[in-house]
């Protein structure tokens, strides 16, 4: 062969790669032939035929671009292959794609839309998710996504669950084999009855259960490298029931034969994938490996493997000595469960049970979820919802506890209903607790006389530590963490931490050299925020617990009353939506408050930065307004004070890693007394922009001036800009003014994020605009309380009020000169008040 002829080889396969290259899309006018490769816009994933394993056999699927090695994530005629390379991928005259053995043929794969006519027209794209899309040319909807229709594989982005509008149940199904994409025997589903959870089933029976606990990630039992981000995002509402997540990097899930759902994640600088985890792994991980109302412990070698829970007994004791434990746990005879002094048995770090029939009220908290439970004799256990929301969400078992494990670093904890006599004898439980009740009452015996020897050397230590502090200087740097009840009096400005004369917090506090370890001295990299009252830095205390430091500046005006306001507020108040104090320190001029460390930082570093709030869609945008509305309700009438905050804003709104919303920074609220729901005070302090007009003006703050700046904050959240921006085309120049014009124009949509995937309902969006419009209105009489806001974001159909004109709108802008006001607006509108005195 001559030189000129292999440099015509040459040019026609670099035109054929780059014709080949260059297809992102398909549509009515292409066809998609064996050989030819669908690409997505980046280069992520490509979509062509291909071969699995050893097999022949043609198969149309998704796999990622660029790899060594094929990965297939999608596979659409999984079973139906077409038998040689004839096979072709277009569109029929219905706009459905379509694969075909030969043009012309009866087609063994579509699509299947439908609501499609005849000359419907559509393209199909590949998106850099891995999603194949169908796009309507006219209406340019989505009309059918390949990530409805999962195969072995979830992907960061794609759902698995149902969609309760249409009936659509997402679920991962394993191949039969390497060389067969055909649905094999495994399959792996989100359940959406009782309280939402994973299932692996063989077949049609449960085989392992994730339970309703989101680890992190699920099923990892790996170190994740350094600079890892994962978040994984439950929706549970009227419209679906489904579970997704995003990682920071390349990662997948796969559901294998025989029965694995393993996590991996790739290796740019090695170039392959490298497993992260898998379930099950563990003896334990098999659903029911125990019997109902046991416990099943993975950490024995020698021993029994399931454990009857308190209160309970071995259904067959001579198929449980053979470590048998199948047959699982009946309730102990002679047992009297109702109104007899009966209570619960906390079972510390277990898999929560089967929740499949639960009965749910997430609003309800821990506390209250026992007394609910203690009514109904039938209750025979209670939990949290999650470990994420703390002591907040109640779960309660009905009947036989059905799939407990023990966690020796993971888990949650359950409460399980026993007698009288069991609740004294067996005031805790773990999965080793398998004394007799003899061996128990010997215990109780030495606990006691133990205890009243350790109260004696602990009296003799206490006294000479006191004799010891006597003889130190004024400064006295403690070495160990204490708590409030024991160091209260050493420290003035929280002499009085409980205005009723009462300490019941048990808050720890530390050392300040314990705090400046963990933030490495307040090191610069290590700080998240900065505000008119200080700076908030990252720490990692010696146990590995992330925290959140807020270190007061010495010449903020936030002075002991603030920061005493901010401790001891925080201490009594739990809830999911707000924000969890881990302890304090005051050392000479040094006042610091520790908090959770929550990883997504506040709601404005993502909501106004242009990189990020693509992460915020409508969904998770919705979940943020919704909770924070919830987290005020509870401030304002749930809580056992009623509290108004005077500085919620979308920099006081923190995110955990599942972007759950956390109100924090109470050193501005007032509790209010009995029934009192406002106050009026000389000294106006909070965010401008966000203040209502009579407290700004006059002093007069209440419930609904927090409301007020909740509707600020919605309206911030559902246009991703802030209110002090300038709007010089709109004569009311702030957000507000804005929104203002375009709803009484009937053109509101055109303020929603240009950022936000339009696969959002307007309606709903729309909804939420009015309620926004509806809590800033001008009088604070016609704004709706936080409990009838709720009621309006979470009922659909509740009909709503018109909105009424908001406040600080210059009703004579538009006959004046609209720069000036708009220049000289947006200047004071940023401004954060500390001090202002009142007129």
């Amino acid at each position: 062969m001559n030189t000129r002829t292999v440099s015509l080889h040459i040019l026609f396969l670099f035109l054929l790669l780059h014709l080949i290259d260059s297809l992102h899309t398909l549509d009515q006018n292409n066809t998609m032939k064996d050989g030819d490769v669908l690409i997505s816009q980046a280069r992520k994933f490509a979509l062509g035929f291909f071969s699995p394993g050893n097999s022949s056999l043609r198969y149309v699927g998704i796999w990622y671009y660029g790899q060594l090695e094929r990965t297939v994530v999608w596979v659409a005629n999984r079973e139906n292959p077409v038998n040689h390379t004839s096979g072709v991928l277009a569109f029929d005259h219905y706009g459905n794609l379509v694969i075909r053995d030969n043009i012309g043929d009866l087609p063994i794969w579509s699509t299947n839309i439908s609501s499609l006519t005849s000359n419907n027209s559509a393209t199909a794209q590949l998106l850099d998710s891995g999603n194949l899309v169908l796009i309507h040319d006219l209406s340019k909807e989505v009309i059918w996504q390949s990530f409805d229709y999962p195969t072995d594989t979830f992907l960061p982005s794609m759902k698995l669950g149902l969609d309760r509008r249409t009936g659509l149940n997402r679920f991962l199904t394993s191949w039969k084999s390497e060389d067969d994409p055909a649905p094999g025997s495994y399959s792996y589903r989100f359940e959406p009855t009782g309280y939402p959870q994973g299932f692996l089933y063989k077949g049609r029976a449960p085989y392992y259960r994730g339970g309703p606990t989101i680890q992190y990630p699920h099923g990892v039992d790996r170190a994740m490298p350094h600079d890892f981000n994962y978040i994984i995002r439950v929706v549970r509402n009227a419209t679906e029931v489904s579970i997704s997540y995003s990682a920071s990097t390349i990662s997948r899930y796969v559901l294998q034969e025989p029965g694995s759902l393993k996590y991996f994640m790739w290796h740019d600088e090695e170039q392959r994938w490298s497993e992260f985890g898998h379930y099950p792994k563990e003896q334990c991980d098999y659903y029911k490996n125990c019997g109902p109302n046991s416990n099943c412990d993975a950490n024995t070698a020698d021993q029994l493997d399931c454990t009857c829970l308190p209160g309970f007994e071995p259904t067959s004791p001579a198929e449980w000595y053979l470590r048998d434990g199948s047959g699982g746990c009946k309730r102990r005879r002679g047992a009297s469960m109702c109104q007899s002094g009966e209570g619960f048995v906390k079972v510390q770090g277990v898999k929560l049970p089967d929740t499949s029939t639960v009965h749910v009220n997430i609003s309800l908290s821990l506390k209250e979820c026992e007394q609910e439970c203690l009514r109904d004799c039938n209750c025979t256990a209670y939990s949290s919802a999650d470990k994420s929301m703390g002591e907040n969400g109640c779960l309660k078992w009905f009947g036989d506890i059905v799939d407990t494990r023990e966690f020796s670093n993971l888990g949650q904890d359950l409460y399980v209903r026993v007698d009288a006599i069991d609740l004294v004898l067996v005031p805790s439980f773990t999965a080793r607790h398998r004394k007799s009740t003899l061996v128990k009452k010997a215990m109780v015996a030495t606990i006691l006389v133990s205890a009243v020897v350790l109260l004696l050397l602990g009296s003799l230590i206490y006294c000479l530590r006191l004799k010891r502090k006597r003889d130190r200087n004024a400064r006295n740097h403690l070495s160990r963490v204490t708590t409030i009840s024991a160091y209260v009096d050493k420290i003035a400005c929280l002499k009085d931490l409980d205005s009723e004369g009462r300490r019941k917090t048990d808050i720890p506090v530390f050392d300040f050299g314990t705090i400046a370890v963990a933030t490495c001295n307040f090191s610069s990299a290590n700080e998240l925020g900065h505000g008119g009252f200080g700076s908030v830095y990252k720490g990692v205390m010696n146990d590995r617990t992330e925290i959140a430091v807020k270190r007061l500046s010495k010449y903020s005006g936030q002075g002991n009353e603030e920061f005493k306001n901010e401790v001891k507020l925080i201490a009594k108040l739990q809830h999911r939506n707000l924000v969890k104090i881990l302890g304090c320190c005051i050392e000479e001029d040094e006042k610091l408050i520790i908090y959770e460390y929550l990883p997504n930082k506040s709601l404005d570093s993502l909501l106004f930065d242009e990189t990020k709030r693509s992460l915020l869609d409508w969904g998770k945008r919705y979940e943020i307004a919704y909770g924070v509305a919830r987290g005020l309700m509870y401030l304002h009438q749930d809580s056992t004070l009623r509290i108004i905050h005077r500085d919620l804003k979308v920099s006081n709104v923190l995110l955990d890693g599942a972007l759950n919303p956390k109100i924090s920074d109470f050193g501005l609220a007032r509790i209010c007394i009995g029934d009192q729901i406002e106050g009026k005070t000389k000294r106006v302090v909070g965010t401008y922009g966000y203040m209502a007009p009579e407290y700004a003006l006059q002093g007069q703050f209440s419930i609904k001036s927090d409301v007020y700046s909740y509707g600020v904050l919605l309206l911030e959240i559902i246009t991703g800009q802030r209110n002090n921006g300038c709007y010089h085309m709109n004569p009311f120049c702030n957000l507000i003014g804005h929104v203002w014009e375009l709803w009484g124009g009937g053109k509101c949509m055109e303020i929603v994020d240009k950022s936000i995937d339009k696969t959002y309902s307007e309606d709903m969006v729309s909804r939420c605009i009015q309620i926004g419009l509806l809590c800033v209105q001008r009088y604070a009489s016609d704004r709706p309380t936080m409990s009838t806001v709720v009621f309006m974001l979470g009922n659909a159909d509740a009909v709503l009020p018109s909105p009424k004109q908001p406040a600080f709108i210059d009703e004579s802008a538009h006959n004046g000169d609209i720069q000036t006001r708009c220049n000289r607006a947006c200047s004071v509108n940023g401004v954060t008040v500390t001090v202002l005195e009142g007129r």
